[in-house]
């Protein structure tokens, strides 16, 4: 069994975040994104892995090299991104059977995925309580009879959500979808296509998400750092105060008078203290430094980033290499009870959340005694002056 996971987007409305690295390879817990489908694959049975990679793809290949867990992988570059069917038919020359395509930066439930490979054709559904931005299947007791996209009516509340098991046949049929209206090759043409020619089994995902914007970043952290369980393999001083689900690799570092409270994870050369506060579902990647009297609260600081001291940073995203100034505190509440906005494409669109703090592009640098109101994204290598209230994008 062939698994295709797509994994070529650069993940243009979660820039800055996406400057140099792939969305697919965003951290979520303990691996990239695109790893949990991989890994879902592999544990539903896959003999080989296929990546598709485009933007950014070196480190697509660097991560999972010519085997991971014990299953071959194979790579397939897209030059363009020019739709999900382009991306799948730029495996064309790997496939041999019945075949499996997954999205790269989506969450499934593993028993989902688990129940698409046991079932061919078949296609993954979610249940919404609004399914009209989404394609929407038709499903009559059990099998899909059609799928609509962003219909004003749906047929039913169970989406699409770019989980297929191919017959073989539908190789080709990748590679004869016309542009659609949109100016993409859209694989929905082929699951059209297979549901008019198969008797397709609709497989009920009972959790997703995608993850394509900031705040669904955060949401795929707190999902996946809720399911770790405790471990604690690193250095931790017995001063160290760790409550709960806290994860603390080998080659981490916990000062003195540190409380963490999970789930958190701690990777291996991070160091946390003396005296910080981590709290809610935070992340401290790779070689990332925590300081003195920081708190830090239901975030993800991405690998080489520091926070050295005397911070406060909440529901917030912090890029590669980034550096806050001692003093730098985030706001992620705002006063007036609505949901906070930030800009993504340069509109500026609802998190759906009242808390949320900043995105923070690789590279960026805070002066001391900086304030960052809430929904504020700054650029790749974007900074501030000491005592500075940023208030808008920069």
């Amino acid at each position: 069994m062939q698994a295709v996971i797509l994994a070529a987007g650069e993940g243009t409305r979660m820039r800055p975040l996406t400057e140099s690295v792939p969305k697919p390879m965003l951290p979520v817990a303990d691996r990239p994104l695109v790893a949990h489908t991989a890994d879902a694959a592999v544990d539903a049975g896959a003999d080989e892995l296929v990546l598709v990679v485009g933007y950014e793809g070196e480190r697509v290949r660097d991560h999972f090299g010519d085997e991971y867990r014990g299953v071959p992988v194979a790579y397939a570059t897209q030059e363009e991104q020019l739709g999900t069917a382009h991306a799948a038919a730029a495996a064309y020359e790997h496939l041999h059977d019945d075949f499996v395509v997954l999205n790269g930066d989506d969450l499934y439930d593993t028993d989902a995925i688990d129940a698409l490979f046991e079932a061919c054709p078949a296609v993954g559904g979610y249940e919404v309580e609004n399914p009209r931005p989404y394609g929407v299947f038709s499903i009559d007791d059990g099998h899909v009879t059609g799928i609509v996209e962003k219909p004003a009516e749906p047929p039913s509340n169970r989406i699409n959500v770019g989980a297929y098991h191919f017959p073989a046949e539908a190789a080709d049929w990748l590679t004869e979808v016309e542009l659609s209206e949109r100016g993409e090759y859209e694989i929905t043409d082929v699951v059209e296509r297979v549901i008019n020619a198969y008797d397709v089994t609709a497989v009920p995902v009972e959790r997703w998400m995608g993850v394509g914007r900031p705040w669904e970043l955060l949401e795929a952290n707190e999902w996946k750092l809720g399911e770790l369980d405790r471990r604690i393999d690193g250095d931790v001083h017995e001063q160290a105060d760790l409550r709960g689900n806290v994860v603390v690799e080998d080659g981490a570092t916990v000062d003195a008078g540190v409380v963490i409270e999970g789930p958190a994870l701690i990777r291996s050369g991070a160091d946390v203290g003396p005296n910080a506060y981590i709290r809610g579902a935070t992340l401290l990647a790779e070689n990332a430094h925590v300081g003195n009297g920081v708190e830090l609260k239901n975030t993800v600081v991405m690998r080489d980033s520091n926070v050295p001291h005397l911070s406060y940073v909440g529901d917030s995203l912090l890029g590669e290499r980034v550096n806050l100034g001692a003093g730098t505190q985030v706001a992620n509440l705002r006063h007036d009870g609505d949901d906070v906005v930030i800009t993504v494409k340069g509109e500026r669109v609802s998190t759906g959340r009242r808390k949320f703090g900043v995105v923070v592009g690789p590279g960026a640098k805070t002066a001391i005694n900086t304030s960052i109101n809430a929904g504020v994204v700054l650029s790749a290598g974007a900074t501030s002056t000491p005592g500075e209230s940023v208030l808008r994008d920069r």
